[in-house]
């Protein structure tokens, strides 16, 4: 398999589906091997902190890891942004529990953040000091043109 792979002939390009293979070719795997991998899958992608960490704790709850490795697979499905700023963090939470409501707090700022830079993005500063919605054109003394 790892030949088919660096000879970019494999029919396995996710995680996922290489550990249905290995599963399909040497049998099944126990719930708590599949829980660990599905653990090991878990992303948040586009989703908020709050709907991974439902995800996270339904499979995490049956897979028999528990402190620091637990932490880490956690920390490792979240995305870039959040892992950096939480690498920034002068005091790092110590339990699952406080990670996961440090990410949910980064994550709640960070959407309210880009929300805010959007919404003024509409209403942008001109040359001047003058705020003027986009999309018009003014006069040079700050006076709407007429548009026919």
């Amino acid at each position: 398999m790892l030949d088919d792979l660096a000879k970019g002939e494999s029919e396995v390009d996710t995680v996922e589906k290489l550990f249905t293979k290995i599963r399909n070719d040497f049998g099944e795997t126990s719930e708590e091997e599949r829980k660990i991998e599905q653990l090991r899958t878990i992303e948040q992608g586009g989703r908020t902190c709050d709907e991974y960490i439902q995800e996270f704790k339904k499979v995490a709850r049956e897979s028999g890891y528990k402190g620091r490795p637990l932490i880490e697979e956690f920390k490792r499905g979240l995305n870039e942004v959040i892992r950096r700023k939480l690498a920034e963090a002068k005091e790092l939470p110590s339990t699952i529990g406080e990670w996961q409501e440090r990410v949910v707090r980064l994550d709640k700022n960070q959407r309210q953040s880009r929300a805010e830079e959007r919404m003024l993005g509409r209403n942008a500063v001109r040359p001047g000091g003058n705020a003027q919605p986009r999309g018009r054109s003014y006069g040079g003394r700050g006076e709407q043109i007429m548009q026919r």
